[in-house]
């Protein structure tokens, strides 16, 4: 028997109105999503993608179809359900990281646990928050402000934010909008090693290359998903191409 998906979309539309003027952002998108995925949702500016991003983080409600979020039914909640479910069950990081300048990486991955609907205690807060360091690399960096850390640093730090809530699903939109090439692959390299892990992610990305280091593409256009498939030709991070020779090297060596 077939798991339960994580995250299903039944026949998903979004009209907008603007006065008389209909805008049908998404057309009709069905998708299923098991745990441990790691899905790059892609598309031309005006396709959709964002639109459907949106849905995905409980931020905007479908005009019509049905999104079920770990099995709960996502239309059926109030404003302030909607936000409880967020806060448990979705961890977000944005192109602009959206890091509190005054405030040091610790405290900006302490914030979603102030919001939490169960009460966490300071040394608590402080415990997840590290771990959540430590899973990025950042752990030795906890009391640097963000303009003590690099672009990559900055985004890392918004990763451990978006994962302290232990979340079922990792929402990224065009997380690596604003990094160099170089760091770029890094941070890429940051979302294979948490994949990796079972975390389930979802990505929002214009660039075919960062697309390429996931494991399902759906491309969108006009509304609609028009191709959802596999990558077969998968790039992969350098953590990645170390474990694999690694293998290579312990599976000759036990022929030998």
């Amino acid at each position: 028997m077939q798991p339960q998906p994580v995250v299903q979309l039944e026949d998903i539309r979004k009209t907008y109105r603007n006065g008389e003027l209909e805008v049908h952002a998404v057309r009709g998108i069905s998708l299923e999503m098991h745990t441990g995925e790691f899905i790059a949702i892609m598309g031309a500016s005006g396709s959709g993608k964002s639109t459907l991003m949106n849905t995905l983080g409980c931020l905007d409600r479908p005009t019509s179809g049905r999104y079920l979020l770990d099995g709960v039914d996502v239309s059926g909640l109030n404003r302030n359900e909607r936000a409880d479910l967020r806060n448990q069950k979705l961890g977000f990081v944005f192109q602009g990281f959206n890091l509190l300048s005054r405030t040091s990486a610790l405290e900006n991955v302490e914030l979603p646990m102030l919001y939490a609907p169960r009460r966490v205690s300071a040394r608590e807060m402080r415990d997840r928050a590290m771990h959540a360091l430590d899973i990025v690399g950042l752990a030795a960096r906890h009391d640097h402000l963000p303009n003590q850390l690099s672009g990559g640093q900055q985004q890392r730090v918004a990763i451990a934010r978006a994962l302290v809530n232990e979340p079922r699903v990792l929402l990224a939109d065009e997380p690596t909008g604003n990094l160099d090439t170089r760091t770029s692959v890094e941070v890429m390299g940051v979302f294979q090693r948490l994949n990796e892990q079972g975390i389930t992610i979802v990505m929002v990305t214009h660039e075919l290359d960062i697309a390429h280091y996931c494991k399902r593409n759906l491309i969108v256009r006009d509304g609609l998903g028009v191709r959802d498939e596999l990558v077969s030709d998968r790039l992969r991070s350098e953590d990645e191409l170390a474990k694999l020779n690694q293998a290579e090297v312990l599976a000759k060596l036990s022929h030998a």
